[in-house]
């Protein structure tokens, strides 16, 4: 009996040291390696890539600073793993990464399915189409027997069955798994038109095409397209920290607190708001299991929403995009923070 109870209470002892393993949260888990864990695309500017310098600039990459600046007070304090469309959820179920930010279209299918948690959209868009200027084609209906090249697993491969059936053509899908091979490919003149969401084609036509003027995006959008960083199931913290991280972002721009005058709004606003986002006053640290300061680091590092957007996909960026959809809703957009 000695012998059988012994033999039980190392059993309880291991049980009892891969539970306390199990339980470290993300939080915990980021903080011992020292850095936050991104999945990105790598692939597509404006969103996530490295430039001729060597250093990653993006949307994507953004987002993933400011979790950084939240946690450690430190942005570049990230660790980027390349993905595609098979392996950037893969990578954040198995643990390999703390959070997705690979241009992922929130879906049901996903959201319910995968064991994974959307969290606020980034970035909202639409699937488009792009055609070389020389076909003369002005809609989606007049491409009738056209090839299209698609990335399988992909929102776009949905939308172009969508597309024939609404339009009562028929499509030739040219499947390619590698986003560069399928540039490739389009540029090359295998297929007749590239599908992707429009800031992707943008990105694409803006960084690949041998002359950006030969190419159109044409004016229809289909479905819809936000996205934003997923994060998995099992970890409530973990989902709020970035959810609010974002929404720190959006709240900044709203506050007109840029990385530049931060500071400034910091030691002078009365505005509450703008004091509880900072820290000032509650800046909901404790149930976050962050620093007071870290939205501070957040908006004084990174920026605010308004100035992420500009320098990777706005005016001022090779693919000049409009805010749109982007804009804060107060200027008919979609960016929009619950209150503090």
């Amino acid at each position: 009996m000695k012998k059988h109870l012994a033999t039980g209470l190392v059993a309880l002892g291991a049980l009892a040291a891969v539970c306390g393993t199990a339980a470290a949260t993300t939080l915990e888990t980021v903080k011992k390696n020292g850095v936050v864990t991104c999945a990105v695309n790598g692939s597509r500017p404006g969103f996530s890539a490295v430039d001729s310098k060597g250093e990653w600039n993006g949307i994507d990459v953004d987002t993933c600073r400011a979790l950084a600046a939240a946690i450690f007070g430190d942005a570049t304090k990230v660790k980027y793993l390349k993905t595609n469309n098979q392996t950037r959820l893969t990578a954040l179920q198995t643990g390999e990464v703390d959070v997705t930010v690979a241009n992922t279209t929130w879906t049901r299918a996903r959201d319910t399915d995968l064991g994974v948690d959307f969290v606020a959209p980034t970035f909202y868009d639409g699937q488009g189409l792009m055609v070389p200027k020389a076909l003369g084609v002005k809609s989606a209906k007049d491409l009738d027997g056209a090839s299209v090249c698609v990335r399988p697993g992909s929102t776009s491969e949905r939308v172009v069955a969508d597309i024939q059936t609404k339009f009562k053509i028929t499509l030739k899908l040219v499947v390619i798994d590698d986003q560069k091979e399928i540039n490739t490919a389009f540029f090359g003149g295998r297929c007749d038109v590239a599908v992707q969401s429009s800031s992707g084609l943008s990105s694409t036509r803006a960084a690949v095409a041998p002359n950006p003027d030969d190419y159109v995006i044409l004016p229809e959008l289909f479905g819809k397209d936000p996205m934003g960083p997923v994060v998995r199931q099992d970890d409530a913290q973990w989902r709020d920290i970035v959810q609010w991280t974002v929404f720190t972002l959006f709240q900044a721009e709203e506050s007109g607190i840029t990385s530049k005058n931060v500071d400034e709004m910091k030691a002078t606003s009365t505005d509450p708001i703008v004091r509880r986002l900072l820290g000032v006053e509650d800046a909901g640290s404790k149930g976050l299991g962050l620093d007071p300061a870290w939205a501070y680091n957040v908006v004084k590092q990174v920026g605010n929403y308004g100035e992420v957007f500009e320098r990777n996909v706005g005016k001022g960026s090779p693919l000049k995009l409009e805010r749109a959809l982007n804009a804060q809703y107060t200027d008919g957009g979609l960016i929009y923070a619950p209150p503090l």
